[in-house]
């Protein structure tokens, strides 16, 4: 599939209909154009991933998405509904509607990981303390870690801790997860358990994910599809089996993880071709 010839390849796999959609937008920071004129629709109970290289703006697609970051120009939508012009006020409902996993996981280390699920709840709601333990419990034990309220985070294993981020970020029972680098860090059996809870939540709560990672494994195992990021546009959509077979030199190159001589350039070792 050339990059000329690409269509949204996204209309084909049709879950649902769109949750989330960027239409024309483009960001800068300073001199450095990160965002160009970017389009894209992301559809109710899909896990879609964003790939591309680092510093391509996967992350600045997601805090768009949330409205952390307003677009220099073009919209952003959420249910149908345009969220980047909403005043921070109009946006606390909106973003009830999102989990959250942060990279490193973001937890509160001087409060218990109780405390660390039950913050969202305790901040967005009036719930009785009993509602609000009865919920921990329950995240808890969909992550499988039940048990582990009392603990502090430092207590906690990496892959342990970002289960319990992954339990806060769904405490609200959300409608979209957001995952920037889920598995960073993680060695690959504790990857491949987040991946397992990605797919899990996907099935057993019907949330939409939108999963930005350069983890190939994951993107392959927890995919419905894929989009890549490139030099500010996104230049490849399809599904996981798509991607593999692309004939767009870049998506071909970053699933191979395979360098090109110009990127390689002074620093191969003499006598290795």
């Amino acid at each position: 599939m050339s990059e000329v010839s690409k269509q949204s390849i996204a209309d084909s796999i049709d879950i649902g209909e769109p949750i989330v959609e960027l239409r024309g937008v483009s960001k800068r920071f300073g001199s450095l154009e990160v965002l160009r004129d970017v389009s894209v629709k992301f559809r109710r109970g899909e896990t879609a991933v964003i790939i591309g290289a680092s510093g391509a703006g996967k992350s600045v697609i997601l805090k768009h998405i949330v409205s952390l970051l307003k677009p220099d120009s073009g919209e952003v939508y959420c249910g149908g509904e345009r969220i980047d012009t909403m005043s921070e006020r109009e946006l606390v409902g909106v973003r009830t509607r999102f989990g959250f996993l942060f990279q490193m996981g973001a937890l509160f280390d001087s409060i218990t990981v109780g405390q660390n699920v039950a913050f969202p709840i305790v901040e967005h709601t009036r719930r009785s303390k009993t509602d609000i333990a009865k919920t921990v419990s329950q995240k808890l034990q969909m992550v499988g870690l039940e048990g582990l309220q009392d603990k502090k985070p430092a207590q906690l294993s990496g892959g342990q801790r970002k289960r319990v981020a992954l339990a806060r970020a769904i405490a609200l029972d959300p409608e979209i997860i957001l995952y920037d680098e889920p598995t960073t860090g993680l060695d690959p059996i504790r990857s491949d358990v987040i991946n397992e809870l990605i797919i899990k939540l996907q099935r057993e709560l019907g949330v939409t994910s939108i999963v930005v990672t350069h983890d190939m494994a994951s993107v392959r195992k927890i995919g419905d599809r894929v989009v890549m990021l490139h030099e500010g546009k996104f230049i490849f959509d399809g599904t996981p089996k798509e991607m593999e077979t692309s004939d767009v030199k870049i998506v071909r190159q970053f699933v191979e993880g395979r360098a090109e001589d110009e990127q390689l350039a002074g620093i191969r070792l003499k006598g290795k071709p």
